[in-house]
């Protein structure tokens, strides 16, 4: 999605009434997460163990699925935070808005979603997907953008909707019915966040290949932000926020999967014991969260150009991290 189909889809939502506003001058927060995950179980231990509590906030979570609806929920100050990719806060400065979003803490740092193949594959590459399809996801998201890098840095050519490509990206279906349309018996291969990589392998119906985050690396790839208006009026709640999510991270960091299951049941019903295991070791296991919640320039940069390559952003666009980057909140 180019940045002016970013913006249209971003008015479109913006003329949606919106339910739920609240003064910015209390201690409550709304958080507007791009996706309800386990992705982001830090969060949500950091809830259930109190700590914003302790930070003396009271937080609310809401769903915004996709990163124009989390921005428009920003925007139109629905929600104080959004937890997305912060490539959305960069088609924001872009399109020139006035009080645009800027990122203040990264919450996990490396593509969180998993390639899945009909069969088993010992030693999967990604040369192995020549002549294939797979069912990338939203255009103008990270983790389309994610994939379509490690499919080029593996010197494949690949189109979008396009089978005359080595490798066909699929970006025609929704990001809630990616996983149903594999399992339905459409493409070859599809990528998937957790839990639903799991369940479809306890489904019978694919199998886990390879991790997209551990094969592209460190990226600051779920960041929170806030409007910059926020920022100046409510420090001290930003400061507080962070605080009680370093500490979250820290318990993940630092327990046993057994110990931190019991903080993830009340936000993830529908997964047993069985499942929250497996996903927790999966994602411990590429090291999906960072130790701290700061991202440095190089790894900022390292996004921008992944947005680049994709074709989101012309290469010649100066995106200045001092602008849409601030460490100013952590500890």
């Amino acid at each position: 999605m180019k940045i002016k189909y970013f913006f249209l889809s971003l008015l479109t939502l913006l003329l949606i009434p919106l339910s739920g506003c609240q003064s910015e001058s209390s201690n409550r927060i709304t958080i507007a997460e791009v996706t309800h995950s386990i992705f982001y179980a830090p969060m949500y231990v950091a809830k259930d163990l109190g700590y914003f509590a302790d930070e003396g906030i009271d937080i609310d979570i809401i769903t915004t699925p996709g990163a124009d609806k989390t921005m428009a929920a920003l925007l139109s100050k629905e929600a104080q935070i959004g937890l997305m990719g912060p490539e959305a806060s960069v088609y924001v400065y872009q399109n020139g808005q006035e009080d645009y979003a800027v990122n203040f803490a990264q919450l996990t740092q490396k593509d969180g979603s998993f390639i899945l193949g009909r069969d088993p594959i010992e030693n999967f590459d990604y040369t192995m997907m020549r002549g294939k399809t797979v069912i990338g996801g939203r255009k103008g998201g990270m983790p389309l953008m994610i994939l379509e890098y490690v499919l080029k840095n593996a010197g494949l050519d690949i189109g979008e909707n396009d089978p005359t490509k080595e490798v066909n990206v699929r970006t025609d279906v929704s990001f809630d019915a990616m996983s149903g349309v594999f399992v339905a018996g459409e493409s070859d291969f599809v990528t998937a966040f957790e839990p639903t990589a799991s369940q479809v392998v306890r489904s019978g119906k694919g199998h886990i290949l390879t991790s997209l985050g551990e094969d592209s690396g460190i990226v600051p790839y779920t960041c929170f932000s806030s409007l910059k208006s926020y920022m100046t009026s409510h420090e001290d709640n930003l400061r507080k926020f962070t605080k009680a999510i370093q500490r979250g991270i820290d318990f993940v960091l630092n327990h046993t999967v057994a110990e931190i299951i019991p903080h993830l049941r009340a936000d993830f019903l529908s997964s047993d014991d069985q499942e929250l295991t497996s996903v927790m070791e999966n994602y411990l296991g590429i090291e999906a969260w960072p130790t701290t919640l700061k991202f440095n320039e190089d790894n900022f940069n390292k996004l921008i150009e992944i947005v680049k390559l994709a074709g989101e952003l012309s290469e010649d666009t100066i995106v200045p991290y001092d602008k849409l980057v601030t460490n100013a909140y952590i500890a």
